[in-house]
């Protein structure tokens, strides 16, 4: 049985003002967390106080703890900062063995609860404020070989997007009124402990080790120098240097025996040097594992080398130390490429930035600009922060953070600073992002977030993150080595002693022992899956994809269904009023004034579409209402006052489920007929008068029909939308757009009860909105995958995978490079296991160790390059984001 952890939070510090257990928003947490992969269940209890407390059992080993705290947060939560997440860039990458052995001995530092350290030198630590510090986590890196810096998060304050109201009101597809619960404003006090813990409220929160760049590089500076793997007289090609050397003095030696020149101890002479720089590194990595109590790859060669140099086969050792050290500076070199490939997004942005003072202008860094400070930007100039154009007109290239390949069109927008207060929101036309580069005309911006808050730092920071995540792939074959490795010293140690049971000498026995011993060493399975994911991430960073490690790419490579929110996802989100039907006894000039009075009050894209549509047509000739008490009905519509009467507006169905409210029959036919055009209806009550049914219409992307086309090119075989408008609009947008399904009139709650469906039937399925209005059911998913993510908070946390531009077209290119990475890790499985399946009896029948050696390390070494693949990824057609960046 999967062993699980068990996490207790306070529900009132989760869901702001809600402490009633039978309250629906609480039911809507317990179902988004209970149906997303690795949460066991979900359910409320009460400690001693009476206080209801949300008590998960989640698997570690599937959803780590960030992950978990993100989904809580994006459905409501306001998490407390006692469990924090520490990452550590270490200054050199290392190799996978020496990664695993790393991460196992961090989580038995006390108070640390997941470790996980990517081949690229990324350590991710979860870890209890109250046990253990940022500065004891660093040094106990640093103990154990790997020194680094701490990488500063840059997290923005909470978005109001995790208050109460926008989790669960803004979930509907009309709910236009603004819950307060939650958005007041306030800070709330938070706490949270184990099972077996107190709770402690008394908490530094600094959150995630927010820090500026100087600090960041002045915690480094204490760990700096090169890891023990990599370090030494060259720096970090040490190893390779020390390879090649060995190479040199092999062929050196065997040139001589052959040759017959010089004295006959001399080959010899020259094989021990081969030995000396071939087997440094492994000595050193062997003897750190045999402290450890460790039997690993490094261990088992060593003792090969060892085991032929008894035997007298001084070169055929030298030749196993020589590829095997080649085989890990290779492996080496494949990391720090990806890296690099991820470093690269890091440098985008410029150092320093000009500065507007009243004074005349100023030349700063960039880590030094503050929130509403103004720069300017000249022609052809990379931007240095996150903002909104204050001055001036220019297009922008954004391909560095979207992937878009065309420029995007900016412009001033009217009032600065108070779009700053709602930067997620401000359109494409205004908004700005650090690292992308002006055009040709000279623009002034001013900033919305300092530079370790931007979205490129961010993304960052999270596709550094995600290095350091372990895949599934990569657990089970992690698993397998754990049993393989003692297996075959077993077999090595039996095979040794067959000259006791078949008629040959013991050397015959030791050498065939020895060569299985370097048939059997899985290093190609190491190496196969972490370097094919890693390449994979880093590839899809540079297309403006953000993929949260290893299993969302493994996954979303092998599912065949893909679910769609409709509104802002597969249509343009801006909705437009396109009829008007005023009720008999009522004025279309009436209607628009209710209708505008009251959604004047939401921000939802249906209340801002009427209320531009009624300003139009309205004019100056009607005097505006004024509308009280608003408040939204769940998904069914939204109530309020007008000149002391009740309105309400909402589905059709609304009224049918309110007391002697039942639609009049001119209303219902003039209803019908819009919907039955494909429109998106709503109808107005005043007191006990109908005055009228307004239909809104919102039109697919240009490029959704190519996408579908694309996605089941690539194996997608069930493209479903799932909608709150009605069946028939539902209908009609599949039906353009070439979805195979499409669920329409369903509810938040009816949403993530159809994902769950779909996962039960077809096993894996995702989910693609916003990030915002659909983040019970993306929690839901295999893989939730937010559009638009650039900029917005909320889709980045709750997101498996963010497509940084609001770009339909991005998800065809996910979707093909996890496709491929899927290919390649099964393509470097089989080789890997392969290559172990035919040399194992092959040596046991009488293969000699030097043939053993040259299959082994060549295996690894196609399992490298293999992966590097990735990082040329194109896709095809509109999927090939990010062909053109720079």
């Amino acid at each position: 049985m999967t062993e699980t952890t068990k996490l207790r939070l306070d529900l009132p510090l989760i869901l702001p003002g809600i402490d009633d257990v039978e309250d629906r928003c609480v039911e809507r947490l317990t179902q988004a967390l209970e149906g997303r992969p690795g949460v066991q269940e979900a359910h409320i209890v009460r400690d001693a106080a009476k206080t209801p407390q949300l008590c998960v059992h989640y698997d570690p080993g599937v959803i780590s703890l960030t992950r978990l705290r993100e989904l809580i947060g994006s459905v409501g939560g306001m998490l407390s900062e006692r469990y924090s997440h520490l990452l550590i860039k270490a200054s050199q990458p290392m190799h996978a063995r020496a990664a695993r052995r790393v991460a196992d001995d961090l989580r038995r530092v006390p108070g640390v609860m997941e470790a996980d350290v990517g081949a690229s030198g990324v350590i991710r630590i979860e870890y209890d404020r109250d046990q253990v510090s940022e500065d004891k986590l660093l040094a106990a890196a640093a103990d154990l070989g790997v020194p680094g810096q701490a990488i500063a998060t840059g997290r923005p304050p909470t978005p109001s997007g995790h208050g109460h109201a926008n989790a669960h009101d803004r979930d509907h597809k009309h709910d236009h009124a603004v819950d307060a619960k939650g958005e007041d404003g306030h800070e709330h006090k938070e706490d949270k402990h184990t099972e077996n813990e107190p709770t402690s409220n008394d908490h530094d929160h600094d959150h995630d080790h927010e820090k500026g760049e100087d600090e960041e590089h002045g915690k480094g500076g204490d760990h700096a120098g090169h890891s023990h793997e990599h370090g030494g007289l060259f720096g970090e090609k040490t190893e390779l240097i020390f390879a090649l050397m060995a190479g040199a003095l092999l062929l050196a030696g065997w040139l001589l025996g052959r040759g017959g020149v010089g004295p006959n101890w001399l080959p010899t002479a020259f094989y021990v040097g081969a030995y000396g720089f071939g087997g440094y590194y492994t000595v050193k990595e062997a003897f750190d594992n045999l402290m450890a109590r460790r039997f690993e790859i490094d261990t088992l060669m060593l003792a090969a080398a060892i085991g032929a140099a008894a035997l007298g086969e001084w070169a055929e050792g030298a030749l196993l130390l020589f590829l095997f050290s080649l085989g890990h500076s290779l492996e080496h070199y494949a990391m720090g490429r990806a890296r690099k490939a991820i470093e690269a997004l890091a440098k985008l942005a410029p150092e320093t930035a000009t500065v507007r003072r009243e004074s005349g202008t100023e030349e700063v860094a960039v880590s030094k600009l503050q929130v509403g400070d103004v720069v300017i930007v000249r022609p052809n100039e990379r931007l240095p922060a996150d903002g909104v154009v204050v001055v001036g007109t220019s297009s922008v290239n954004q391909a560095p953070v979207t992937g878009e390949s065309v420029p995007v069109d900016k412009r001033p927008i009217e009032d600065g600073k108070a779009a700053l207060a709602a930067f997620d929101r401000v359109g494409p036309e205004h908004r700005v992002f650090a690292g992308t580069i002006n055009g040709s005309g000279a623009i002034e911006v001013m900033v919305a977030r300092r530079s370790e808050q931007s979205t490129m730092a961010r993304v960052v920071k999270m596709v550094t993150e995600a290095e350091a995540q372990r895949s599934p792939t990569q657990q089970f074959t992690e698993k397998v080595e754990r049993i393989f490795v003692p297996a075959v010293l077993v077999m090595v140690g039996l095979l040794m002693f067959a000259c006791f049971v078949i008629d040959e000498p013991f050397s015959a026995s030791f050498y065939r022992a020895m060569a299985v011993l370097v048939a059997a060493s899985p290093c190609a399975l190491a190496i196969s899956v972490p370097s094919a994911v890693l390449s994979g991430v880093a590839r899809a960073g540079r297309g403006g994809v953000l993929v949260k490690g290893g299993g969302p790419l493994e996954n979303l490579g092998t599912l065949t269904s893909i679910a769609f929110d409709k509104t802002g996802t597969l249509t343009e989100g801006k909705p437009k009023l396109t009829e008007v039907s005023a009720a008999p006894g009522a004025t279309e000039d009436e209607l628009l004034a209710v209708a505008l009075a009251v959604e004047e009050h939401s921000d939802h894209p249906l209340a801002s579409a009427i209320v531009t549509g009624a300003r139009e047509r309205l004019g100056d000739r009607v005097k505006p209402a004024v509308a009280s008490e608003v408040k939204s009905i769940t998904g069914r519509g939204v109530q309020a006052k007008v000149d002391g009467e009740d309105v309400y507006i909402g589905k059709p169905v609304l009224f049918s489920e309110l007391p002697g409210a039942a639609l009049s029959v001119e209303v219902k036919e003039a209803n019908d007929k819009l919907v039955a055009s494909g429109r998106t209806t709503m109808v107005v009550r005043k007191g006990q008068r109908f005055l009228g049914v307004i239909a809104v219409m919102d039109t697919p992307r240009p490029v959704a029909s190519d996408v579908m086309a694309q996605l089941r090119a690539l194996g997608i075989e069930r493209l479903i939308m799932i909608s709150g408008d009605n069946q028939q609009v539902a209908d009609a947008v599949a039906k353009s757009v070439g979805l195979t399904e499409a669920r329409g009139d369903l509810m938040p709650e009816q949403k993530v009860e159809a994902i769950k469906a779909l996962r039960e039937k077809h096993g894996k399925v995702a989910m693609v909105g916003d990030g915002v209005n659909d983040a019970p059911a993306m929690a839901n998913a295999t893989v939730g995958i937010a559009m638009g993510a650039a900029g917005s908070d909320v889709a980045l946390e709750t997101a498996d995978v963010a497509l940084m531009a609001d770009d339909l077209a991005q998800l065809p290119f996910a979707v093909g490079l996890s496709r491929s990475t899927s290919r390649i890790i099964k393509q470097n499985l089989f080789v890997s296991l392969g290559v172990v399946a035919v040399l194992i009896p092959a040596t046991i029948l009488g293969l000699n160790i030097g043939t053993a050696v040259l299959f082994h390390e060549g295996s690894t070494l196609i399992v490298v390059i293999n992966a590097l693949r990735l990082l040329a990824y194109q896709g095809s057609g509109a999927s090939a984001a990010g062909r053109n960046r720079l």
